[in-house]
């Protein structure tokens, strides 16, 4: 029986993976399972699950938490430290799906005890790349990619020599707003870009995808797991969302991952590495689905691709810098202080700011570095912000 651990459980990443751990009970011993403020589904997945700990990130909701847990034997805690101390816990596998720069410091702890994280945290390889691998590396732990996109490209690499491969395609729905005119896209509402046409996601996510950040994220997340140059890495648009990635090797041959938006195909990868085994998920019918669109992404439409790039290039501190500044420009789109195409000129400007300060292209020594420099590119993204309203 495998232990395992789930944080991010409420997400939409951890209830995918809840509904594949609750498929199989008796092959899993569930140790913790943590989520935000949505406390009534979290104890009820912990009841589910037969967790041994719940964990809220937010301590004022600990009480409910115990409520919701009275009886069943399932300690309950709340807050950072509490996160912390979930992660110290030795599983055999974990699931990182924090979304944002709090799942930083569990992801880097649950490390430590040399079993497998399945990464779903973009901001770890972003802010922390080099960091998070050589931490693995140290204690003989396995990192393994949940993004659909990098879980496609590690699955076209079985049994390849990296230095085969040419090129790494990462496609991209093109979120919501793809076929709008580009001179409305500055009129966009949140929930205009909040919606997506192919997949089921939270909010924060389901904008970032509209506004491409998600898929700078993924180019950078791209270099740094692969070891790829930025010149090898390259993204189209993809409407239908079946080719997850394509990976081009020396020979002129491309190889595909094609499976439906389900991200259970990514998770199951994971949670089942390194077999195969059955998943529920639908199966393509290619003649059904007949055609397969691409298109070139316009750089007018998604600047934060090219931003993303100069990132690339910059390595450093310029991922977390990135990352925290796009976090912000997403708060402040969302709060209506600023416009949809605002949120590029906001991560942009930052980047700038904060050249001015510090050498970005130096690289960071430890994790509280690494928060250090996302603390005060938050700041200095909140001063553009506050800037842009005047």
């Amino acid at each position: 029986m495998r232990s395992i651990s789930i944080f991010g459980a409420t997400g939409s990443i951890g209830q995918n993976t809840v509904d594949l751990i609750a498929r199989a009970p008796d092959a899993y011993r569930v140790v913790a399972l943590t989520g935000g403020a949505n406390i009534a589904k979290l104890a009820q997945d912990a009841i589910r699950l037969k967790a041994e700990i719940a964990v809220t990130a937010h301590d004022e909701h600990l009480d409910d938490l115990r409520a919701a847990l009275a009886g069943t034997g399932i300690t309950a805690t709340a807050g950072e430290a509490a996160l912390i101390e979930a992660a110290d816990r030795p599983v055999d596998w974990v699931m990182s799906a924090i979304v944002g720069a709090a799942g930083l410091a569990p992801g880097f702890r649950a490390l430590r005890h040399g079993g497998t994280l399945a990464l779903a945290n973009k901001e770890s390889l972003v802010t922390a790349g080099p960091l998070l691998l050589a931490e693995a590396q140290a204690h003989g732990a396995t990192i393994l990619p949940v993004d659909s996109e990098h879980s496609a490209v590690f699955q076209a690499l079985v049994g390849e020599d990296i230095a085969a491969v040419e090129r790494i395609i990462i496609t991209a729905s093109g979120g919501g707003l793809r076929d709008w005119p580009i001179a409305a896209l500055a009129s966009a509402t949140v929930t205009d870009a909040g919606a997506h046409p192919n997949w089921a996601m939270g909010q924060r996510i389901t904008i970032d995808s509209a506004s491409m950040f998600n898929k700078g994220m993924e180019l950078i997340e791209t270099r740094e797991f692969f070891g790829v140059t930025p010149a090898q890495i390259e993204t189209v648009i993809h409407p239908q969302s079946l080719i997850h990635a394509l990976v081009g090797f020396n020979d002129g041959a491309l190889m595909a991952h094609l499976g439906a938006p389900d991200m259970r195909h990514a998770i199951g990868y994971a949670l089942n590495w390194p077999d195969r085994r059955h998943l529920p998920v639908a199966r393509l019918d290619l003649a059904q689905i007949a055609t397969l669109e691409f298109r070139a992404p316009d750089p007018l439409r998604y600047p934060a691709l090219a931003i993303a790039r100069a990132v690339m290039e910059t390595r450093g501190r310029a991922g977390a810098v990135f990352n925290a500044a796009k976090e912000v420009a997403l708060d402040g789109f969302i709060a209506g202080r600023i416009g949809f195409m605002d949120m590029a000129a906001v991560v942009d400007r930052t980047l700038d700011e904060i050249t001015s300060q510090l050498c970005l292209s130096s690289s960071m020594s430890n994790l509280e570095d690494v928060l250090m420099t996302d603390h005060m590119s938050r700041q200095t993204a909140w001063a553009q912000i506050t800037k842009m309203e005047r």
